[in-house]
């Protein structure tokens, strides 16, 4: 009898990829519609061949040690900054993450936080489920226009690219900022222009950010670069959290130097600041940029073609995010 290989889940996915798993290896998913404890995750790996986690789980080195049959790493997100990519590529470990997927929906998702954060959606609704609605005002809940104003794009991956492209319909202007500037054909493609940073900053109506998160990236937006900005600016953020520095933010607010923030994502999730709760000019969600039935059971199909290839295929992975470790490979 041949054994099938042991896989750990941290969390329970879309059913179709549990169904695609469960006709190659034998799995054992978390129970609970929590995170699993790092303890836990370290228990739970000891003897499995495959791990499948969430980028709310931390996959340090000590928690890769664990597990010493470790052959794979399955990420179910597009980012991997959860784990120590180095750890388990000196052990020849492949890390595999879900990129190009969730494109379209995160762009759809950042509109939507542009949108609402313009209109004041997140207000008004309140304000009539409230029963405070009393007819039609000149005044009532007046917010920003979108068409025509300036959109700047700080990341212009797959994901600020396709902002750009939804952007065009509403005919803004588009600037971006990429460390090293793309080629023209790119600009001209989604009508970008480029700036520096600082000129974004200065510029822009409307900034969102599509940065994944490294050393260089870690509060990129703080305390001096609200003060570049418009003071009728709003910043969007669907990357990562940690992208803003969360009290230049707050301040910034609260002193009125940017008109709003629309975020869904926090520097110390699940906690998100309590001023920026009570503010009424911020829109916030619980990080739902790929929630969408389609996308979700898309990432779980490619989470389970990822460990499939490797442990039942004995294959490349496909979406390995370390792909060094195949050089040895002929």
């Amino acid at each position: 009898m041949v054994l099938r290989p042991k896989v750990l889940l941290t969390r329970r996915l879309p059913q179709p990829g549990i169904e695609l798993l469960e006709r190659h290896v034998d799995m054992f998913i978390n129970p609970f519609d929590i995170p699993m404890s790092r303890q836990d995750i370290i228990g739970g790996i000891k003897d499995k061949d495959g791990l499948i986690c969430l980028l709310t789980d931390t996959i340090d080195a000590e928690v890769i040690t664990a597990g010493k049959n470790l052959k794979i790493i399955a990420n179910y997100a597009a980012g991997y900054n959860n784990i120590d990519v180095q750890a388990a590529t000196k052990r020849k470990i492949p890390i595999t993450n879900t990129p190009g997927v969730l494109t379209e929906t995160t762009a759809d998702l950042t509109f939507a936080l542009i949108l609402s954060a313009a209109r004041r959606i997140v207000e008004a609704d309140k304000f009539l489920r409230q029963k405070s609605f009393k007819g039609w005002a000149p005044m009532l809940f007046l917010g920003r226009d979108i068409h025509n104003k300036i959109l700047g794009i700080i990341g212009f991956g797959r994901i600020g690219r396709a902002v750009a492209q939804r952007a065009n319909g509403f005919h803004l202007k588009i600037i971006y900022y990429e460390p090293v500037r793309l080629s023209h054909d790119i600009e001209k493609k989604y009508s970008a222009e480029y700036k520096s940073l600082d000129d974004l900053l200065k510029e822009s109506d409307f900034i969102t950010i599509h940065t994944p998160l490294v050393e260089s990236t870690h509060h990129l937006i703080s305390e001096k670069e609200f003060f570049l900005m418009k003071k009728t600016a709003y910043l969007i953020n669907a990357a990562r959290g940690q992208v803003v520095d969360k009290k230049a933010l707050v301040r910034a607010l609260r002193e009125k130097r940017i008109a709003g923030c629309a975020l869904d994502v926090f520097e110390n999730e699940p906690e998100v600041e309590k001023e920026l709760i009570e503010m009424p000019n911020t829109v916030l969600t619980p990080h739902i940029g790929s929630a969408s039935i389609e996308t979700r059971t898309k990432m779980a199909l490619m989470v389970a073609e990822n460990v499939i290839a490797v442990l039942v295929q004995k294959g490349r992975a496909p979406n390995a995010v370390n792909p060094e470790i195949y050089e040895e490979w002929h």
